[in-house]
């Protein structure tokens, strides 16, 4: 039986912390920067966590 393979691009998104939940990058962060305010491209730059509801699913894609 072959091995199971994780989600590439699950493997480029998401990371899992030592605790065992799972660090993600905001989105809107990536193009068309003029429009938004210096405020809100701040906020998007910090780290946020997945949700309890959506854990279970993005540690299935990480698991190989």
């Amino acid at each position: 039986m072959p091995k199971m393979k994780s989600k590439s691009g699950a493997k480029k998104r998401f990371t899992l912390t030592g605790t065992g939940k799972v660090k993600r990058k905001h989105a809107y962060k990536s193009h068309i920067l003029t429009k938004k305010t210096t405020k809100q491209k701040r906020n998007l730059t910090h780290i946020g966590l997945v949700s309890e509801a959506d854990q279970a699913n993005v540690k299935r894609m990480l698991a190989s």
